[in-house]
């Protein structure tokens, strides 16, 4: 075999060239591509935008083969052309490590495997790794893997956990570590808060009940009862709050009206005994009942049922979880409505705010989610695609897993 024919080793370096930083000297490699990748690797982070003067500085490429390779970057769909003269990444850097986000989820409630589905989603579409662990809605599984996330050495920490008592724990644990956190939902000292307006949203639900009250009862109701979760602290609590505030706004004779107050906490088994223990005390009368989350309301529901007085209930509750907009779908409904946090979106806010401290870009220190009421008027409008029969659950089968979310 003649010598210019014979394929060089292996292990012999190649040499690079300062113009593009990629290799030379092996003929299966394009010059071309390798050019195309030091543009792509101009941009480095996900929707910057440069102009070509800022291209050609970051690469060392000629301005005429810039453009070029600009130009058909941008027929490939990997650039963007924001403006005149300006050109977007489009889908994130190139070289640049993926950030390493741990998220402490809330386990396997409704609420929470919604919010943890759209963070695993923008996560991909933003080229960040998700270290994900299991609160199990646990303090003391909290504090676990508070210090297992510190241990796989994150960037950052999005927090999902119902317990205001261990907040501050968790809280310092990574402020010694200097891992900055997102807390959703429930506030942790010195984190970025992502969640529910709470008084807001109870605003919402109290003041829809109060109208239903006045159109149906003509405002004449026994008693008020309060389904709460005092284990979430004052700002969840808050719901409630604003709840009552919300059903005084626009049913005033209500403040004359005893009312009971209940624990919400646990799953849906639990909370249901709660209500029929509750029901065993007292003779069914006009209730308006107002809840902290989805699944309260759901088994209240059930407790006036099983004792045939559905007809003296009314409720309204917070989250609008799937089995929350099936029931709301049933023609004969107790329920008022929900406030919907629309879980199913959090990752789209999420991942872009953790992404913007992480460089030191976003300082805010409260996002706020959206509310709106979803009632059996509306429900089909807000959620078109939910699919009937495969979302539907009867209180006769539902998940016992249920546990309510702050």
């Amino acid at each position: 075999m003649p010598p210019s024919s014979k394929r060089p080793p292996e292990d012999v370096p190649a040499l690079t060239t300062p113009a593009t930083g990629g290799r030379r000297g092996d003929r299966n490699e394009s010059q071309t591509v390798l050019r195309a990748c030091d543009v792509l690797k101009a941009f480095r982070f996900r929707g910057e935008e440069l102009c070509l003067a800022d291209v050609t500085e970051r690469t060392s490429l000629p301005k005429t083969t810039a453009f070029r390779l600009l130009r058909t970057l941008i027929h490939g769909g990997l650039i963007e052309r924001a403006s005149a003269g300006l050109y977007r990444n489009s889908f994130g850097p190139v070289h640049a490590k993926p950030y390493r986000i741990g998220f402490a989820s809330q386990g396997g409630l409704k609420f929470a495997q919604e919010v943890q589905h759209s963070i695993e989603l923008a996560s991909m579409r933003e080229n960040v790794q998700l270290i994900t662990v299991d609160n199990r809605y646990s303090a003391r599984e909290a504090l676990r893997n508070a210090d297992l996330l510190i241990r796989e050495r994150v960037d950052m920490v999005l927090e999902f956990q119902t317990y205001e008592r261990v907040a501050p724990v968790i809280a310092s644990k990574f402020l010694e570590a200097d891992v900055p956190v997102i807390a959703i939902e429930v506030p942790h000292p010195g984190a970025t808060y992502f969640g529910a307006n709470n008084y807001k949203a109870g605003l919402i639900a109290g003041r829809a009940l109060g109208r239903w009250a006045r159109e149906n009862w003509g405002g004449k109701i026994d008693q008020l009862v309060l389904l709460e979760l005092p284990i979430a602290g004052s700002l969840v609590e808050l719901r409630i709050t604003g709840f009552v505030d919300g059903l005084h706004s626009t049913l005033p004779e209500v403040a004359n009206v005893p009312a009971v107050h209940l624990n919400g906490r646990g799953d849906f088994e639990q909370v249901l005994e709660t209500m029929r223990q509750f029901l065993r005390r007292t003779r069914a009368k006009r209730t308006l009942i107002g809840t902290v989350n989805d699944v309260c309301a759901l088994a209240a529901l059930r407790a006036y049922e099983e004792v045939g007085a559905s007809d003296r209930m009314a409720v309204v509750s917070q989250n609008c979880i799937p089995e929350v907009r099936d029931e709301l779908r049933k023609v004969d409904t107790r329920l008022v409505g929900s406030v919907a946090y629309f879980p199913e979106r959090y990752g789209n806010e999420i991942i872009p705010l953790a992404l913007g401290i992480l460089r030191k870009k976003t300082q805010t220190q409260t996002v706020f989610v959206k509310h709106q009421l979803v009632t059996p008027r509306n429900v089909d409008l807000i959620y078109p695609l939910d699919e009937r029969g495969v979302i539907s659950r009867t209180f006769s089968t539902m998940d016992a897993s249920l546990r309510p979310v702050a």
